[in-house]
């Protein structure tokens, strides 16, 4: 399970490096360059921005043990 989890991860990692390249190549625009680590982080930011409103939404419903 680890060499396949691994095997997609690394399939993963050389498709948002490679993407920008093709994406340049095919449209011709290159003022726009977005590299694959600045995509990345892009992407882990906004997945954990988004984990951290879900968990403050969760906590604002909370009532606690005793209700007031």
């Amino acid at each position: 399970v680890s060499n396949r989890l691994a095997v997609v991860g690394s399939l993963f990692l050389a498709s948002l490096t490679v993407a920008p390249i093709v994406i340049i190549n095919l449209t011709g625009v290159r003022e726009a360059y977005l590299g694959g680590t600045a995509l990345l982080i892009v992407v882990g930011v906004a997945i954990e921005t988004a984990n951290q409103l879900e968990a403050q939404l969760v906590i604002r419903h909370y009532q606690g043990f005793m209700r007031t």
